[in-house]
């Protein structure tokens, strides 16, 4: 038995095989413009594999998913996907289960099934991306909230009126050292910011360190909000040498400032990388398969 696991971005979509608890066959197409044509797109794909047993498809996709109505809220890149009853007309269209999970719950489904938290069961995964994003699993489950916005860590206020989003990324650390610089916004880039602080450029070492600590204030607040059991830190930001060795030493000497706290926090990073979406939309299928 198998599993069809598609991942859908805003500029292409992602498909490989669940096969053998691995992920095989892995490539993608562009994502096409019309809900018609991505269909079409997928029933190819799906046509592809006539000799294996499908058990069903899992889908990872953009956007507030509903999984009690089936539907996809919210707005995305792809436009088309939302605001209609998508799984019961794909079920109809492929003649098999289908299971659908916002990407960022996907790819922290990914990390407590198989990666970096399968120790735990109760796990905030946060993404730093071009802004912050994560999901809350409680219990071995995907914590969406009662208005699906669970896990948009992106929109706590860290300095002033700033956002997590707003600050505490490699993006925002970028256009900081820009503006500092009287540079074109966009024409440095997160990682040449790291290096240039490494080469003794003061300003890029300033805004590194700021970055640092706007990660862990976010760390720290989402510690003591949701008291998770492992905090694991995903996007591409995370595969920077160090980032967790500073991040959790600014986290760890916040906590001495308050003598009340009597454990440390456990804080990692991803082990899944581009393949973390698909890997958790195979865990949501397994799961929604075993609640219905």
């Amino acid at each position: 038995m198998s599993v069809l696991v598609f991942d859908w971005g805003g500029t292409g979509i992602k498909h490989g095989l669940w096969k053998n608890d691995r992920l095989e066959q892995q490539e993608q197409f562009p994502t096409p413009k019309t809900w018609q044509d991505l269909k079409s797109q997928m029933k190819a794909v799906k046509d592809g594999f006539s000799e294996e047993d499908l058990e069903g498809v899992a889908i990872s996709a953009p956007g507030a998913v509903n999984s009690q109505k089936g539907v996809i809220e919210g707005i995305s890149a792809i436009p088309y996907i939302h605001h209609f009853p998508i799984q019961a007309e794909l079920e109809a269209y492929f003649g098999l289960p289908v299971a659908f999970e916002n990407d960022a719950n996907s790819a922290g489904m990914a990390e407590v099934w198989k990666g970096a938290a399968r120790e735990y069961q109760d796990v905030l995964f946060l993404v730093l991306g071009t802004g912050v994003g994560g999901a809350i699993i409680k219990n071995g489950q995907v914590e969406k909230g009662a208005h699906l916005y669970g896990g948009e860590f992106g929109l706590i206020y860290l300095d002033g009126n700033q956002t997590f989003s707003g600050v505490g990324t490699a993006v925002k650390m970028a256009d900081r050292y820009c503006l500092r610089h009287d540079l074109e916004k966009g024409s440095v880039s997160g990682e040449e910011v790291f290096r240039l602080a490494t080469e003794g450029d003061e300003i890029a070492a300033e805004e590194v360190e700021n970055f640092y600590n706007y990660v862990a204030r976010g760390v720290f607040s989402l510690q003591f909000t949701l008291d998770p059991e492992c905090i694991v830190i995903g996007g591409g930001v995370s595969a920077k040498p160090g980032l967790l060795e500073e991040v959790n030493r600014r986290v760890l000497e916040l906590f001495a400032d308050h003598e009340i706290i009597d454990f440390e926090p456990v804080i990692k990073t991803c082990e899944f990388k581009n393949d973390a979406n698909l890997i958790g939309a195979v865990a949501n299928f397994y799961q929604q398969q075993t609640l219905s």
